[in-house]
């Protein structure tokens, strides 16, 4: 367990070790169950009084954070808790989300810019927790599978099919736009998110349809217009502005995978500037989605990635917008009118929803749930 501390820090080292295991454990890096170093340990490794390690226990103690096991020690509380800890842990998160709404609405905030933020924030520690999760269990069943590319107000819609619906179970894989197709064709999936522009046409996503999915009929369900930019620390301290500062020596990019709408369009983009993916730097460090780049920035990794606004804001970063761009649900027909997908539509259509995702930054909901169909 790695701890930094410092005595020319703003706040008080016991508050760093409480503000630091706090974010270990939101991160899954200190799991549930696991034993914490003994108060001596945590001293002994810092190099400070044991007398300020007990502090920050006990303040992490109160907030339900840790707690003492009478074999293991102090341990991380959460899942795996005692059941006779279950409705309290349960009264606290109740607690805790009542005091932030309150706090927020308090400031003058409307309930969609509360609901838009809070998605994007938990959309950012869904990816930082998958990093050290357990790849998902391919046998998993589910109702829906969605392939395809990885896109925030996308996520937005499955988190309210699911709380509108329990009974819905929905597998998502970030499969890239041109992987979602052929996730399609193969009868991998039900339905894909696709974002493709075709260099020859300057069209989006149905010269890829009518290419890829031959004789099948398809309906082609807008979901939003968004904008793509390049994502750079707080500030833009290396002043990158356009796709020719990935020239640069002193930039470091990280790239989106191979098949995604995102790197469709960088690549067709450099080609057009006469740009060789050799002479950038990070260019074949790929990572799967918008949240995974803008984190990888966040966190000095790398100096720019391409994405969308709404990724950029949930991290903190500054955006520079090049591009918009149409993101659609790709349904085949005999999918169209089953109740999962009715209920799915319902939602896509309503103006709570559209509200939602314009708050996220960078969307654009004047035509989301126009519907086509193709073949």
């Amino acid at each position: 367990m790695k701890i930094r501390v410092s005595e020319i820090a703003n706040s008080p080292i016991y508050k760093q070790i409480v503000d630091q295991i706090k974010q270990m454990v939101a991160g899954n890096q200190l799991k549930p169950g696991e034993r914490m170093p003994t108060v001596r340990e945590l001293a002994q490794q810092l190099g400070i009084n044991p007398a300020t390690v007990a502090r920050a226990y006990q303040e992490l103690e109160q907030e339900g954070i840790l707690g003492a096991s009478r074999r293991r020690g102090t341990i991380v509380l959460g899942e795996n808790d005692s059941p006779q800890r279950i409705p309290l842990r349960q009264n606290r998160l109740a607690g805790s989300v009542n005091n932030l709404i309150l706090e927020t609405l308090s400031q003058g905030y409307k309930p969609e810019e509360l609901e838009a933020a809070f998605t994007l924030q938990l959309a950012r520690w869904k990816v930082q927790r998958e990093s050290y999760t357990a790849a998902e269990d391919s046998q998993n069943p589910s109702r829906i599978h969605i392939a395809g590319s990885n896109d925030l107000a996308l996520d937005l819609l499955v988190s309210h099919l699911k709380m509108q619906n329990s009974g819905i179970q929905i597998k998502i894989t970030a499969a890239g736009s041109l992987g979602g197709l052929l996730a399609l064709k193969e009868g991998h999936a039900d339905m894909a998110g696709i974002h493709l522009l075709d260099d020859k046409t300057g069209e989006y996503n149905d010269p890829f349809i009518r290419q890829i999915l031959p004789g099948i009929k398809v309906a082609v369900v807008h979901l939003a217009n968004r904008t793509q930019g390049f994502m750079v620390a707080a500030g833009n301290p290396k002043n990158i502005v356009s796709p020719e500062d990935l020239r640069r020596s002193d930039v470091t990019f990280v790239n989106r995978q191979k098949g995604s709408g995102t790197r469709v369009w960088l690549d067709y983009k450099l080609r057009e500037m006469g740009i060789l993916p050799a002479g950038i730097k990070g260019y074949s460090k790929e990572l799967d989605t918008h949240l995974a780049v803008a984190l990888s920035v966040s966190r000095g990794e790398a100096d720019v990635a391409l994405g969308i606004q709404a990724a950029a804001s949930s991290c903190g970063l500054t955006f520079i917008p090049f591009t918009k761009e149409r993101f659609d649900l790709v349904i085949p027909a005999k999918n169209f009118n089953s109740p999962p997908f009715i209920k799915l539509l319902n939602i896509i259509r309503s103006q709570e929803f559209k509200q939602v995702v314009g708050e996220m930054g960078g969307y654009d909901t004047s035509q989301t749930g126009e519907t086509v169909f193709i073949g």
